[in-house]
């Protein structure tokens, strides 16, 4: 009976994979590998946070790439309308490319990623561990004056204009620089917090394993001690009530 139970449990441990089949098994390894279940699950969320607030960061810096281009041809359009043999006319045509590329600015600036505004300046606090620690991931702002008064201001159609315009659009690159600076430090930030959370995760992981995962190795050599001691003990018990015949047939 005995062998016959010890059977059935390694059968039952090598077709699930788990050494832990019904809580009787081990109820403190069972509790154990339950937090450990839980905590690998909110791992393996924190991951996916960080994942997509590095999402949400490269693609910020994916349109300020694109803002960069459109300061520095406003940043040439000004200095340009600074000739003197330019005429009114001609600044006119500088104007309405240097509007047309701070519409597109501060078009950039209202774009949002998954409903969260890309550039409004909020801070946004990226849950980092399991325990919902958070780092603050720095925010930009395309709205603010060092935008805005190249791109909604100024004026290039005359000299003064044009002049101002120089500062202005100097102004916004030297703040453009700043905000991908940041950007690129949020990257690096959230990039360890993910190296940190995959080596968690997978000494979560070895750690579940060593409580609640079968030893295929030492089960196997269970089973096949069960199951030689339940044939012999069939054996034995066939020979035994083989017995009585076997006297009968003595005494007839």
């Amino acid at each position: 009976m005995q062998s016959s139970s010890s059977l059935t449990q390694s059968l039952q441990r090598l077709s699930s994979g788990s050494r832990i089949t019904s809580p009787a098994d081990d109820p403190a390894g069972l509790a154990v590998s339950m937090q450990l279940t839980s905590a690998l699950g909110r791992v393996h969320a924190a991951s996916n946070n960080v994942a997509d607030a590095t999402s949400f960061s490269q693609t910020q810096d994916g349109y300020l790439q694109q803002v960069n281009t459109a300061l520095s041809r406003m940043s040439e359009l000004a200095m340009q309308s600074q000739d003197v043999t330019k005429t009114t006319a001609d600044r006119a045509l500088y104007q309405q490319e240097y509007h047309a590329l701070g519409a597109y600015v501060n078009n950039v600036a209202m774009q949002s990623f998954n409903g969260v505004s890309l550039f409004n300046g909020a801070t946004l606090a990226v849950t980092t561990d399991p325990s919902g620690d958070t780092f603050d991931m720095a925010g930009i702002n395309l709205s603010n004056t060092s935008y805005t008064n190249a791109t909604s201001v100024d004026d290039i159609t005359s000299l003064s204009g044009a002049r101002a315009a120089v500062d202005d659009t100097m102004t916004a690159i030297d703040r453009l620089a700043s905000d991908r600076a940041n950007i690129g430090a949020n990257e690096e930030s959230l990039s360890y917090y993910s190296n940190q959370l995959t080596a968690l995760a997978n000494n979560l992981s070895a750690a579940n394993s060593q409580i609640a995962d079968v030893d295929v190795a030492t089960e196997s050599t269970t089973y096949a001690k069960s199951n030689i001691l339940v044939q012999t003990g069939t054996a034995m018990l066939a020979q035994a009530n083989s017995m009585p015949q076997s006297v009968l047939k003595l005494i007839s």
